[in-house]
């Protein structure tokens, strides 16, 4: 008998970002980062604005996340994303420019406006964003997402 394998598929309302067998899942809760196995205990979960990275074998993808649901079944996982996309896919120089837009309506808006949580939060994804490609690169990760 061959080593357990977990069945995960990450969809956001706009598509299927990755769907197969995985030996292991890193994701980004309420309550902090988990990783699922094989015969992980069921669970239903919160997902914050972070990184989930996905492990199969050698090979390791990297997602950024915008929040969420994940379901944990004795089948594998579903990952209900609000957003997100691979990290190959994310252009830094665009997420740079959100970033500081953001910033700049925070400063004009203040505390005391009615907007600024959703400010903070739009603020808070893209610097997410940022880091997850960030780290994606400093591993040395291919465009496949593969790491070398």
């Amino acid at each position: 008998m061959g080593v357990p394998k977990l069945n995960l598929k990450v969809v956001t309302p706009e598509r299927v970002l990755h769907e197969g067998e995985i030996d292991q899942a890193t994701l980004p809760t309420a309550m902090g980062q988990i990783t699922v196995l094989p015969h992980h205990i069921p669970l239903v979960s919160n997902l914050v604005p972070g990184e989930i990275v996905i492990k199969h074998g050698q090979e390791e993808i990297f997602i950024v996340c915008d929040g969420g649901f994940v379901e944990v079944t004795p089948g594998g996982l579903v990952v209900l994303a609000d957003a997100g996309q691979r990290a190959d896919e994310v252009d830094e120089q665009i997420v740079e420019e959100a970033i500081k837009r953001a910033e700049q309506a925070l400063a004009q808006a203040g505390t005391a406006d009615p907007n600024y949580a959703v400010l903070r939060g739009k603020l808070d994804r893209e610097m997410s964003r940022l880091r997850v490609a960030r780290r994606y690169k400093q591993r040395g990760a291919t465009r496949t997402g593969q790491s070398q």
